[in-house]
């Protein structure tokens, strides 16, 4: 999203930054929630006002004198957002008045020399000019009175935004025909340092810790002459097992991240091995009609019972990774369409086939068959007199067309639709996929009366 103009919004936890962020963008993508610190991540989002578009950068909260496992994380992307922004807007809370922490923060911010908003949120009463007297002391000039909540001041705010704003737009790189790639999994599978090493820069903050994720975070970049948009999703667990509100949010903006994306990555912990879990977010992606790659990562610290196989006996360390890509196999039947790359995020291990391989699936997503094609392997299984009857009713298939893509869906014109059964419908598909290569992508099919 760097062809737009860039609007950083930073400030200490539970400012109301996102609440911010979502009322500048007119949208709600952002998680917003009373608990402190949900944000940790830059995450961005497109916002337009009196026909100027630009995008917002939201930050995780900055607490200088607070050093917890991700505070250095946030504190680094709050203010790598802060360098690239051309306008910075500072958050802080009209409630609570000044604290040490926005005074840190203002002096880190003046040194960007980039122009800056000095903003003071959760004023609900637009006359109350005495709420913004002590914030002067910052030195970030005239403080802007607002309530994210309400919207008071926030359209006064845009207008001076949108002044502020480069001269020069650019071009909208929303135009750019992105390939979207979700990376999906179970929390703690390494999907963040992959997000890392195929980007190829420090984009989303890694840890030991299940559930440092919790938005969706979009990434772009150009690799082998192509342009992605890979989006770093929190870890799915069972809807049983989610235990708070910050979690059921991120599990949703991760569902939603599948509805956008034209490739899923499944990051599956090779050290683990395949859950249950797993093969549910492998479903949640093709219900939703995505291309899928599975990605075994930790390959390289797989283990032999309490030995680490790579110190382990070479055969019995070899039977463990042959078990595990059995296991893959059998669990997975059902998506046998998706390759399965083996790779370490964390040493580079089989990290470049990942983009070559989510670029076949994509295109294999959006692939158009040859209705000719189509019929004379139609006409070859009528020869062969596979078939399903029930009674008196015989099933007679004489006509196929592909009626959409991304997925590919196959129409099958016959005389009782309703006897095409699962078995069926598996027959048809493997002898699809045998003539025509479909690897990585599912496959619809449908049947209608021929009239």
């Amino acid at each position: 999203m760097a062809q737009l103009p860039l609007v950083a919004v930073v400030g200490r936890p539970n400012v109301g930054k996102s609440s911010l962020v979502n009322r500048l963008s007119g949208a709600k993508d952002a998680i917003v929630h009373a608990q402190r610190g949900v944000t940790r991540d830059r995450s961005y989002h497109r916002a337009e006002w009196n026909g100027r578009a630009f995008n917002l950068v939201d930050t995780g909260g900055v607490e200088t004198a607070r050093d917890d496992a991700f505070q250095t994380g946030i504190r680094t992307q709050a203010m790598i957002a802060a360098s690239q922004a051309d306008v910075i807007v500072m958050v802080v809370d009209g409630t609570s008045g000044l604290a040490a922490d926005d005074d840190e923060l203002a002096g880190l911010i003046k040194r960007t020399k980039k122009p800056l908003f000095l903003v003071v949120n959760k004023v609900d009463d637009p006359d109350n000019e005495s709420a913004g007297w002590e914030f002067w002391q910052l030195g970030l000039g005239e403080p802007w009175i607002v309530s994210a909540l309400h919207g008071t001041g926030t359209g006064d705010l845009l207008d001076a935004l949108v002044d502020a704003l480069p001269a020069d737009v650019g071009e909208d790189d929303l135009e750019t025909d992105y390939i979207k790639v979700a990376l999906i999994g179970r929390p703690n599978a390494g999907k963040s340092s992959l997000v890392n090493r195929l980007a190829g820069t420090e984009r989303s903050i890694v840890s030991a810790v299940a559930g440092t994720t919790r938005d969706a975070i979009d990434t772009t970049f150009t690799a082998d002459g192509r342009d992605w948009l890979l989006i770093d999703t929190a870890g799915l667990r069972r809807k049983a097992l989610i235990d708070s509100d910050v979690e059921y949010y991120g599990f949703v903006r991760a569902m939603r991240a599948m509805d956008r994306c034209d490739v899923a990555l499944l990051v599956v912990d090779s050290e683990i091995g395949l859950t249950d879990q797993d093969q549910r977010v492998a479903n949640y992606a093709i219900e939703r009609g995505c291309a899928l790659v599975v990605l075994l990562n930790k390959w390289d610290l797989m283990r032999t019972g309490a030995v680490d196989a790579r110190d382990a006996d070479p055969e019995a360390a070899e039977r463990a990774r042959q078990l595990l890509l059995d296991r893959v196999a059998d669990r997975l039947d059902f998506a046998s369409f998706a390759p399965v790359l083996r790779i370490s995020a964390l040493t580079g291990r089989g990290a470049d086939k990942i983009l070559s391989t989510a670029a076949t699936a994509y295109d294999h997503h959006r692939a158009e068959l040859s209705t000719a094609a189509l019929n004379r392997l139609l006409t070859e299984l009528r020869d062969f007199g596979h078939t399903v009857s029930r009674g008196a009713r015989r099933l007679r298939v004489n006509y196929v067309t592909q009626t959409g893509t991304a997925p590919p869906q196959l129409t099958f014109f016959c005389n009782h639709p309703d006897l095409a059964d699962d078995n069926f419908r598996r027959y048809l598909e493997n002898r699809v996929r045998e003539r025509f290569d479909l690897t990585g992508t599912p496959l619809r099919l449908r049947f209608r009366k021929k009239d």
